[in-house]
């Protein structure tokens, strides 16, 4: 049976995966929404109750009832490289490839509807407050008065944007900047602005999870980088010598990303966390489809790996070795104490 990978051509951290299914004979493919119709062609026939679908890329077809699981990593806008796009003609393409794929049995890393859900970020602070992690205080407004009333309440705060990065945003990201003391809010009204308390840091985490497997990693913070007003504060940005490094995840934190996951229907999460002076994770965010190879690449972790297994949905040989789990890179056991890159 063969795994479906829905992203672009350049996406490099899909390689990682690829690379490990391909060392395991487990058939592959690969398929940008955005060339259908075009170099992507595909056909399904409603008849007598009964379902056929085939998916063609470039000359291999491939049958729908012969998938294992949907990774969708990366995907382009449906249509948008045909020779004649238009909304109408992506509304279709969406409509014909997505709605064919929900008629299969194969597993989604994520599933379309959850991963919808999961882009919004005021349902994730809501959500991860629930699931018992560690919130920072946040205020969504578009009313002046009340950014003042909240920045007098939590003098340090930093602003960032409602939505962050969206995949069909060419990695345009806006960064999370330190609110000036002076700051009078005016400009609030114009559109939803987020302020939120500001974390005095001492690491920034970012944790993968695939499936139940956990990968944390940590990059020190600069103690003197964020104390200028307006100052940038935001990993993403930061200069290219930050150095990531495995850490083992907090029992506590692993309980509850695994509880988060779960309410939130998704087999793949990339959190990220503030880690201040008292060795405490605060939760920022967590992105349904972040990336993941500057990670793998600077710790070593196999994350790849494990998505191919949970892709797969079987042992792989390319993901064995005496601990598939590194240190840092899985859940403790018990008594045991990210400008584009998201």
């Amino acid at each position: 049976m063969t795994v479906l990978i829905l992203t672009c051509e350049q996406d490099v951290t899909a390689d990682l995966a690829v690379v490990e299914l391909n060392a395991n004979g487990i058939p592959v493919l690969r398929l940008d929404p955005a060339e259908l119709p075009g170099d992507v062609d595909v056909s399904g026939e409603y008849v007598h109750g009964a379902f056929q679908g085939h998916l063609s890329v470039g000359g291999r077809m491939v049958s729908m009832q012969g998938l294992r699981s949907i990774w969708v990593r990366r995907p382009g806008t449906p249509a948008a490289g045909a020779v004649a796009s238009s909304a109408w003609l992506t509304e279709e393409s969406s409509q014909a490839l997505y709605g064919m794929l929900r008629c299969t049995d194969a597993r989604w890393m994520n599933h379309p509807d959850a991963a919808r859900q999961a882009r919004h970020k005021p349902w994730q602070l809501w959500l991860a407050r629930e699931c018992g992690l560690p919130v920072p205080a946040t205020l969504i407004t578009t009313f002046p008065r009340v950014a003042r009333e909240f920045a007098e309440r939590y003098p340090d705060l930093v602003v960032k944007p409602v939505s962050g990065s969206h995949p069909g945003d060419d990695g345009l990201a806006v960064p999370t900047t330190r609110v000036r003391p002076d700051e009078d809010f005016r400009a609030v009204e114009h559109g939803p602005t987020l302020l939120q308390r500001r974390i005095r840091t001492a690491a920034d985490i970012r944790l993968t999870v695939v499936g139940e497997r956990m990968f944390a990693a940590r990059a020190a913070a600069d103690p003197d980088a964020a104390d200028d007003d307006g100052a940038v504060v935001d990993v993403r940005f930061r200069p290219s010598g930050v150095s990531w490094r495995p850490v083992p995840v907090p029992p506590r934190v692993a309980d509850a990303v695994l509880v988060y996951l779960e309410r939130a229907q998704l087999s793949y999460g990339a959190f990220d966390f503030a880690e201040d002076v008292d060795g405490i994770w605060w939760f920022l965010e967590c992105n349904q489809s972040g990336q993941f190879g500057f990670i793998e690449i600077e710790t070593g972790q196999p994350i790849g790996s494990a998505v191919a297994q949970w892709l797969a949905g079987e042992p792989l040989d390319a993901a064995g070795g005496d601990d598939p789990r590194p240190p840092g890179s899985g859940r403790p056991a018990d008594g045991a104490t990210d400008p584009t890159r998201r």
